[in-house]
């Protein structure tokens, strides 16, 4: 087993839930992380976000280990009141945090250092459905994916095909939590990812890890239900893409100032293009996702994954943004 620092003396308080709509993934990511540091002889508590009065954790926790996704979970308002209490956590600063959860930002970044990634239009909440549908005709044409432009899980995401699919589609979400929304360049292909961990100090890339499903796009189901998809770790893929794909993933874990984990979400597409699709700062924690199934390739068990994890909270220099 790797060499770790030593955390036998701390009080590890795993951090997940609140209101977001990705709650349940938070829960399985804490329960499964709590797990692996309890096994470990380690001392650590599951504390929901829900309602916590967050000034309770200075006496409570020693440091925090992050297992909470979504909305106010990873875009840099838990890790802010963290830093203002003086608490050690996992993971991102603010700012990471925040470009990373906000698309059109992290989008932006990620264009001007002459990284590929889809087009994409931003939708405002105040504009019409018909303005916004005859907009992204001019710009982008069809078919365009929707998604949230701050949050994950693909959740309240679809295609649309047609002026009338997409006429459909944001009427549907007009009503949901996620109230900025943006329409990207429908571009068929694998979803892959990589991770990005930092071991003994070191950032290193695990195994690219794709997979496939019969669903209309790798959604929410498929990300949740392991009959709805076919993984493949490492990923079957020429070894010059996926050297050059991971040679990305560092570029953009560090282009927006990420630390010590991350996720870097790409699509293989059959002409070759790799397009980047977001980076996740908090990437879920369940033994059988995404990251742990990369570790697993890496020679990596799931109880060392937690506990490389749990050293970024030690790692990060003086002062990050």
């Amino acid at each position: 087993m790797p060499e770790t620092r030593d955390h036998s003396d701390l009080r590890i308080g795993v951090l997940f839930g609140g209101d977001s709509p990705e709650r349940p993934g938070s829960v399985a990511s804490a329960e499964a992380a709590c797990k692996a540091l309890t096994v470990q002889g380690l001392t650590a508590e599951l504390i929901d976000l829900t309602g916590l009065d967050l000034t309770a954790l200075k006496e409570r926790i020693d440091v925090a280990l992050l297992a909470s996704h979504g909305l106010g979970g990873e875009d840099g308002k838990i890790q802010g009141a963290l830093e203002t209490l003086g608490i050690p956590y996992t993971g991102s600063g603010v700012k990471a945090s925040a470009i990373g959860m906000h698309k059109p930002t992290f989008k932006t970044a990620v264009r001007a250092a002459v990284i590929d990634t889809p087009q994409w239009l931003e939708i405002h909440p105040t504009h019409s459905t018909a303005t916004t549908v005859s907009s992204v005709a001019m710009s982008l044409g069809f078919p365009v994916f929707l998604k949230p432009a701050s949050g994950g899980g693909s959740l309240e995401a679809g295609i649309a095909r047609n002026e009338s699919e997409l006429t459909v589609l944001l009427e549907e979400n007009r009503e949901q939590p996620y109230t900025e929304f943006i329409v990207e360049e429908f571009i068929p292909g694998t979803p892959a990812t990589i991770g990005v961990l930092e071991i003994d100090g070191k950032l290193t890339t695990l195994p690219i890890h794709t997979v496939e499903t019969d669903r209309e796009f790798y959604d929410y189901e498929a990300k949740h239900d392991l009959s709805q998809r076919r993984e493949t770790c490492p990923a079957d893929l020429r070894d010059l893409t996926a050297t050059q794909m991971s040679r990305i993933a560092l570029r953009v874990h560090r282009l927006v100032g990420a630390h010590g984990v991350s996720r870097v979400d790409f699509l293989v597409a059959p002409s070759g293009r790799t397009p980047v699709l977001e980076i996740n700062t908090v990437p879920g924690l369940s033994e059988l996702g995404n990251l742990a199934t990369m570790a697993r390739a890496a020679d990596i068990s799931y109880e060392e994954l937690i506990v490389h994890v749990l050293d970024t909270a030690f790692t990060k220099p003086t002062y990050v943004p």
